[in-house]
């Protein structure tokens, strides 16, 4: 069993970053709602109490039992976490009287205590918050002050318990990763060896032990996470796994056939299942977005059914089910609101009796591509830009028809060809065009044309939370444009979504 730090969120914005920060320092770590605590065993090295939108003066103040924890691990309260540590002991937290957020510097440092060896004064941090610790008890010793914040890390005396009131896991705290290294390493003796093939030795014992010589059978995307799954289950049972790949009539240009060709060369077990015409059939005449996405998961859910049971004895339903959709599933405050429907296939009906096994349930997006790079995958399969289960029904804004779907494939070839062409695609996060509801008047060839238009949306971002539009160069999109309007028949018209997320999502649907 690996050692962790346990980190209990009580709603920060922040706390998948505290995790991601910690996980890149080669140690793992779990979130856990304040209210739903784990069982805390021998491989518990330290607990990080996370920040939070609530203030600790408020009656419903988010509550937990640290003195507990704190007999038998190091604590590191961060923001909230720390404000409350020091108001249960006896300390005072007040509303500030000066806004504490954004860049500060550390104007005393106290650089004897392990907290913050190697971090001098002066160094940047990032505050967030709009109370303050006003007065710690006694048995408080003050490690670093700012010049507006008097407390802005402490130690409790003859303890391993600490409490910071800035945000160590965000890059605007230039020494933030020392201080977590501090932390994790010094205070609590981790040893720092998770790392990829560490996780994969790990998880494949664990499957073998699991699975034993059932078979399991896989819906195959073509994207990193089922892929990475893919390998991971055809390490440890070899041929028991057998994988589907569905053609919904809704991939890229090509990427069906290229897909299925590349999965036959990593060795697995797959069978291609066209199904497009199916599909197309189903969505006709729908336009609602949310609609779209029952109709195709329905569809989907009934031909992988058809497929699964041919497949004798399958006891086992393999998912790519990632580390955010556990979390968002038990999250503080329950499933956020909805937005869209997830991608993914929700859930299981009751007709399919089969247990699921999720080998990246405990990783993170980067995380799964660095086990995916250390399997050997294909970089181009582990490259590739995210792309939505229901592929390019929710990129075409109106009912489907198979002349806008030839259509999108056509202009979305085009526009991720000059990406990877020109060098970009591998510096943006997602992109693709969007075929949208609308027509406009253009000129060709002396002739008045009154035909579709296409948007192309390219964004930045680390794992989809928040995105910023990429900035592509202007002859980039020019070249793209041109191409599109000249070989694209039904387009007269390209524009670029310069739209961040939030406000806007990364999907127009």
């Amino acid at each position: 069993m690996p050692e962790k730090i346990i980190i209990l969120d009580f709603g920060s914005q922040y706390t998948q970053l505290i995790a991601r920060r910690v996980r890149e320092l080669n140690v793992y770590c779990e979130i856990h709602p304040f209210h739903h605590l784990p069982e805390f065993d021998s491989s518990v090295k330290g607990v990080i109490l996370s920040g939070s939108p609530y203030s600790v003066r408020q009656e419903d103040a988010p509550q937990v039992d640290f003195v507990v924890l704190q007999e038998r691990y190091p604590i590191l309260g961060v923001c909230y976490g720390a404000q409350y540590i020091a108001q249960k002991l006896g300390g005072e937290v007040k509303a500030s009287s000066t806004r504490e957020y954004g860049r500060a510097n550390l104007s005393f440092v106290e650089e004897q205590n392990p907290l913050f060896k190697g971090i001098s004064s002066n160094s940047q941090v990032w505050m967030s918050h709009a109370d303050t610790i006003a007065e710690v008890p006694d048995n408080f010793e003050i490690i670093s002050s700012t010049d507006s914040v008097k407390v802005a890390a402490y130690h409790i005396k003859n303890t391993n318990t600490f409490g910071i009131q800035f945000h160590p896991e965000v890059t605007h705290s230039t020494d933030g990763k020392q201080l977590l290294e501090n932390f994790l390493v010094d205070i609590c003796n981790c040893s720092q060896d998770w790392t990829p093939d560490a996780f994969i030795e790990t998880t494949i014992n664990s499957l073998v032990a699991q699975l034993g010589d059932d078979k399991v059978v896989l819906g195959l995307s073509g994207g990193v996470d089922s892929s990475v799954a893919a390998v991971l289950l055809h390490q440890a049972i070899g041929k028991n796994l057998h994988c589907i790949f569905v053609d919904n009539g809704l991939l890229r240009k090509g990427e069906y056939e290229q897909v299925l060709d590349s999965y036959k060369h990593m060795g697995l077990n797959v069978r291609g299942v066209n199904a497009s015409d199916r599909f197309l059939s189903q969505l006709a005449g729908i336009k609602d977005p949310e609609l779209k996405r029952k109709a195709i998961g329905r569809v989907f859910i009934e031909i992988f059914d058809d497929a699964a049971h041919e497949v004798k004895d399958v006891k086992w339903l393999g998912q790519g089910t990632i580390y955010p959709d556990v979390i968002e599933s038990v999250s503080v405050n329950g499933p956020s609101a909805t937005i869209k429907s997830h991608h993914n296939v929700g859930g299981l009906p009751d007709f399919m009796k089969l247990e699921v096994v999720e080998p990246l349930n405990t990783l993170f997006k980067d995380e799964v591509r660095r086990v995916g790079k250390a399997l050997g995958i294909d970089p181009a399969i582990l490259g590739r830009h995210p792309f939505p289960g229901p592929g390019l029904a929710i990129r075409i804004l109106d009912d489907i028809t198979p002349e806008k779907v030839a259509i999108l494939q056509e202009a979305d070839a085009i526009y991720i060809d000059n990406l990877k062409s020109s060098g970009w695609y591998d510096k943006v996060w997602q992109a693709g065009a969007i075929f949208l509801p609308v027509q406009s008047v253009g000129v060709m060839g002396d002739e008045r044309t009154y035909e579709h238009v296409i948007c192309l949306r390219a964004v930045g971002s680390v794992d989809g939370m928040t995105a910023d539009w990429s900035h592509l160069p202007y002859d980039l999109l020019a070249k793209i444009s041109n191409e599109i309007i000249n070989n694209v028949k039904g387009i007269n018209r390209v524009v670029y979504d310069i739209s961040s997320k939030p406000p806007a999502t990364i999907e127009w649907e």
